[in-house]
């Protein structure tokens, strides 16, 4: 598949929906009368206004019904519908909010809420509600009837660049939190969309790799959620991806679309492409695609879908299929009897509850000498240190970034918190955080060692020249100075898309295609002795030092290239660096990857990150907040390392004061092992959204006692993983290999006796909690191996013994089957959030699901309870176990 295939597809990313209240179709609805349109009738059931619209609607009207419009990128229109009265299908992107294309709608402003791996880490069931109602909302009032989203995609790797967008590793925690969020959305006139359908669990090369998936993991892990949101809130829509599953494309898969998901999961909704995923006529159509959307390749559905009605390819009775799950879904939403409306959202309101759901999502992984909650009233300075701790922009980039009503900066959030009488100084201490930090590879050269040619006034950073041509013909097209030599273009360098610190320089989009660059100044080393200099690049490269070609870099693929050099403290060294696209994988949207990396010895110390242990020094507390660089694009970092040295700021701040915090915002995991023995506390914050520097002030500060828990395993580092392999990640010539099959996340390091940093379902509290009488009992026990599913009970006395309020994730787990099937160590039954104060005790009663306690046979192909006992453990986390017992299920 060629790169620029996809172009106009991520393209159209650029801008889903461009609809203004002026739109012809967006009342449509309300001009058509009962009388002349009877389908309009709101007294009749929705299948029964769908059946009486269908015989109205012509073939080609059919055919414009299911078909994105080619000539509009910017979201799904139906057309010459309006004598029908159908409104339009106005798409959103989600799921972390509403994402707003149109300048002409409210600024394109919308509440940021926190990424959705934070609300994974809530395991609130109730503000998965409230999260998904917010958006539905959101929605509704600008202009938008469908929501893309939520993100079912299993976090299957702990690394995974769209890990914010997901609900985390585990199918049951998934599912009873995007049941919730789908009737959220769906309290409003508008339609959720689940995606991305199926197997989409990677970044790198997500167009073209091939997932071999089981039968028994589609069914016990990667279906799972879909089929909650399908059974316990009637999704209406699904999304299938771009990637192949078992040799098939997602929207080409009958297997996938037709037998699981429509008869086997019982979906009545209808499923779309994502944008230009969809790969055929014929083939799509009868696979169980029933809306092709905009993108590239153009126009596989539309006339050409017709000319396969005519020529009896397709069944006219298979269109009025695909048609009828739309309009079926539309009447039950009420997008008929709702047109959508252009109404200011309220800022303050909404931003209070994302505030608050940011608050609930905030993990305590680590809290020693009980450093946290900080008290204002005795401290007098509080040192606030990290790149981007000045600033709100720590989220999630791609098609998924909210343009938020308004932001709140950790700085400004602790500053105010904190009050007038701590005085409240900041440090950047490394260089700001850029979408180049989503590639691997060493840390980029800080700018604090560089100059460009004649510096004056301690100016950093080298010189710049950028031309728009591979060779670097002619005038360079621009000149600056650029800090670091750490760059991303192409579709990371898209307007609206990007999530990266503002204090970094601008690139124009015309240098997202074919360019050359040259980098030339100085680098002076801060402490003598051997340095590792590296290029991490697509495309050609050159890194001479002092004149002498030190490092070359062919760059056919992305590809990191080291040389070794002894650096003596303060000695100045002439470097030039020289780049080209000229990779068989550049395009528009994969344009200039380049970092000039390095690997300085242990302890090295740059003066911005002196500046930070200066100010660390001479305050009482010192808290650090460091954040990656997560989007959807092409690549995924293959490992689990904070970017751009704030590894090296950690370590060197830790030892200046004892009374050292992290606030670690990400939205994956990330390799702590080598610093968090170094600091007392860790607070894992996510992408937080718009009110993220409250939040995370108030959790400090002790407003509020955190209770979040771990979604996702925290590996000590990315080759201590049960998907560590070439195999599984990313593949070998476009091959996937889920090989660890069901065993997925916490199941796998169990299986493979691998210890994690920190454990699924982890997660402190400022108070403690104690766990008593555990009972299970099963209400109806099977009679058979495939009967009906065993009704089992868990219930136990939960008491808060500490002296806090705060609320405690109750985690119950269904040990191995009584089966020669190999399952599960332990595997999450169910859940319970319960909120306790100071000295109370109350019963917690947990009813598992039935599918724990199950396997998926792939010879019968389906549900098997077997008979035996279970052991069934209850805890605060996979591996923290309070409780322990046992039921008997089966015959």
């Amino acid at each position: 598949m060629k790169w620029k295939w996809k172009f106009p597809r991520l393209l159209a990313l650029t801008a889903l929906v461009l609809t203004s209240t002026a739109s012809p179709y967006l009342n449509t609805a309300s001009a058509a009368g009962a009388d002349d349109h009877p389908w309009m009738n709101k007294s009749l059931p929705a299948e029964k206004r769908t059946a009486l619209l269908l015989k109205n609607m012509t073939l080609n009207e059919k055919v414009s019904f299911v078909t994105g419009d080619v000539n509009n990128f910017f979201g799904f229109y139906n057309k010459d519908l309006s004598r029908l009265g159908i409104p339009a299908l106005t798409m959103a992107d989600g799921p972390a909010g509403v994402r707003i294309a149109d300048p002409n709608v409210q600024d394109k402003k919308s509440t940021a809420l926190p990424a959705p791996i934070a609300l994974a880490a809530t395991w609130d069931t109730a503000a998965a509600k409230k999260y998904g109602t917010l958006i539905g909302s959101e929605a509704f009032n600008t202009t938008h009837n469908v929501i893309l989203g939520p993100g079912l995609d299993i976090a299957r790797l702990p690394w995974g660049a769209r890990n914010f967008e997901s609900l985390g590793e585990d199918p049951l925690l998934q599912s009873k939190l995007a049941s919730e969020y789908v009737n959220g959305v769906q309290t409003s006139p508008v339609i959720a969309t689940a995606k991305h359908y199926l197997a989409n669990n990677q970044e790198t090369e997500r167009f073209t790799t091939n997932a071999n998936v089981s039968e028994r993991a589609i069914q016990e892990v990667y279906a799972r959620p879909f089929a909650a949101a399908i059974k316990d809130a009637h999704l209406g829509s699904v999304m299938c991806s771009f990637n192949k599953i078992n040799g098939e494309s997602a929207c080409e898969n009958k297997t996938l679309l037709t037998d699981v998901l429509k008869k086997g999961l019982g979906f009545q909704g209808f499923v779309m492409s994502d944008y230009g995923a969809n790969l055929s006529t014929v083939a799509s159509a009868k696979a169980g695609l029933d809306i092709e959307t905009p993108g590239d390749p153009f126009g596989l559905w539309g006339a050409k879908l017709k000319k396969a009605v005519d020529d009896g390819q397709i069944s006219e009775t298979l269109l009025d299929d695909k048609a009828s799950r739309i309009l079926t879904q539309m009447f039950q939403k009420g997008l008929f009897d709702n047109p959508v409306q252009n109404v200011r959202i309220p800022a303050q309101k909404d931003g209070a509850a994302a505030r608050q759901l940011a608050e609930e999502s905030m993990v305590l992984l680590q809290n020693r000498s009980q450093t946290l909650p900080l008290k204002a009233n005795e401290l007098k300075s509080l040192a606030v240190i990290g790149p981007d701790a000045d600033n709100a922009s720590a989220a999630g980039g791609g098609s998924s970034l909210v343009s938020p009503t308004y932001t709140v900066s950790p700085l400004e959030g602790i500053t105010n918190r904190a009050g007038k009488n701590v005085k409240v100084s900041y440090a950047p201490g490394t260089d700001p955080i850029s979408s180049a930090d989503v590639i691997s590879g060493p840390s980029a050269v800080p700018s604090a060692v560089l100059a460009p040619p004649g510096a004056k006034d301690g100016q950093t950073g080298l010189k710049a020249e950028f031309w728009t041509n591979a060779s670097m013909n002619g005038e360079p097209k621009r000149v600056n100075v650029d800090p670091q030599v750490n760059m991303n273009l192409g579709f990371y360098n898209f307007g609206g898309f990007n999530a990266q610190s503002p204090k970094l320089p601008v690139i124009p989009g015309d240098f997202n295609g074919t360019m050359s660059a040259r980098w030339t100044g100085s680098i002076t080393a801060p402490k003598s002795g051997s340095y590792k200099l590296s290029l991490t690049a697509l495309g050609s490269s050159e890194l001479y030092l002092d004149g002498k070609l030190l490092v070359k870099n062919e760059g056919k693929t992305l590809q990191t290239i080291k040389a070794d050099v002894e650096l003596k403290e303060g000695e100045k060294h002439n470097i030039r660096m020289e780049y080209r696209t000229d990779s068989p994988s550049h395009s528009r949207l994969v344009g200039a990857q380049i970092r000039f990396g390095w690997e300085p010895p242990a302890d090295t110390v740059d003066s911005r990150i002196q500046e930070a242990v200066d100010l660390a020094k001479k305050s009482d507390a010192a808290i650090i907040v460091t954040r990656t660089y997560d989007a959807e694009g092409f690549v995924d970092r293959s490992d689990l390392d904070l970017p751009n040295n704030q590894e090296r700021l950690i370590q060197a701040v830790a030892k200046a004061n004892p009374k050292t915090v992290v606030v670690s915002m990400s939205g994956r995991a990330v390799q702590m092992d080598s610093w968090k023995s170094d600091v007392n506390s860790i607070v894992q914050a996510w992408f937080a959204g718009q009110e993220q520097g409250n939040a995370i002030a108030r959790v400090l500060f002790g407003d509020v006692n955190p209770s979040g828990k771990l979604p996702v395993t925290f590996p000590v580092n990315e080759d201590q993983t049960p998907v560590s392999t070439k195999a599984q990640f990313p593949g070998v010539n476009g091959e996937g290999s889920y090989s660890e099959g069901v065993f997925v996340g916490y199941k796998g390091y169990e299986k493979e006796g691998l210890t994690p940093a920190f454990p699924f379902g982890h997660g402190l509290s400022y108070t403690t909690f104690d766990y008593r009488n555990l009972k299970v009992k099963v209400s109806n026990p099977n009679k058979d191996q495939s009967s009906s599913d065993p009704d089992v009970q868990v219930s136990l006395h939960l008491r808060n013994s500490g002296g806090k309020a705060g609320s405690e994730v109750v985690q119950v787990y269904a040990g191995k089957l009584p089966t020669q099937v190999d399952t599960p160590a332990k595997q999450l039954a169910g859940f319970a959030k319960v909120t306790l104060s100071p000295g109370k005790q109350t019963k917690v009663d947990v009813k598992l699901d039935p599918k724990a306690l199950s396997y998926w046979d792939e010879t019968t192909h389906q549900w098997v309870t077997p008979s035996g006992e279970v052991p069934i453990y209850v805890g605060s986390s996979s591996s923290d176990i309070r409780l322990e017992g046992k039921v008997k299920i089966g015959k």
